[in-house]
């Protein structure tokens, strides 16, 4: 099922996510809901926090970036395949690398991109859909995307990230985002 996805102006995208348990009611069908709502959507990462839920879980598909990559691009990100898969519970254990600027999106934050400045890898320990434990690093723009799904359960925004000016900038569209003024071609849901 597709989840209306949660509109900049929501508090639970500045809440920190709280951790998990395999009983968490309806998590496997919470998982499958996020994938068919990020795809439906065109997006490569959902964080619970998007669809309503304060926890600790997102879901990522870079692959899908890295597969549209032209030659030139892909030489840029060396040792990046893409990953695709579930987050659960996840903890940054290091981030590491030069500062590099990419343009982002987000889903909840809709027709608004800026060039955000990150980490060239990071290391996450993380669990999966079946609990099954990892601590894996990621690099390019895999990293990245892990990176901004990772501040959604940390309560954070990619706009967080932007010069004080940069962002009074946008205060208006930001405004009218909130405020359900924006037409997009997925499911949202505003605050009042």
């Amino acid at each position: 099922m597709v989840l209306p996805i949660v509109a900049y102006g929501n508090p639970v995208l500045r809440k920190v996510g709280v951790n998990i348990t395999p009983e968490y009611a309806g998590l496997q069908k919470l998982i499958e809901d996020m994938w068919e709502t990020m795809y439906n959507s065109k997006g490569v990462g959902l964080a619970a926090p998007q669809v309503n839920k304060d926890i600790r879980l997102f879901v990522m598909d870079s692959v899908q970036i890295i597969e549209n990559l032209d030659a030139d691009e892909k030489d840029d990100f060396p040792g990046d395949s893409g990953y695709k898969g579930v987050f659960i519970n996840a903890r940054i254990k290091n981030v590491d690398g030069e500062d590099w600027a990419y343009n982002e999106g987000c889903l909840s934050i809709p027709k608004i991109r800026e060039d955000i400045f990150r980490k060239e890898s990071v290391t996450i320990h993380f669990f999966d859909e079946n609990f099954v434990e990892y601590t894996k690093t990621f690099v390019g723009i895999t990293a990245r995307v892990i990176l901004h799904e990772y501040d959604h359960i940390d309560g954070k925004l990619f706009i967080d990230y932007l010069k004080p000016l940069k962002k009074n900038l946008l205060k208006r569209k930001l405004d009218d985002i909130s405020k359900g003024k924006i037409s997009v071609d997925y499911r949202m849901s505003f605050s009042k």
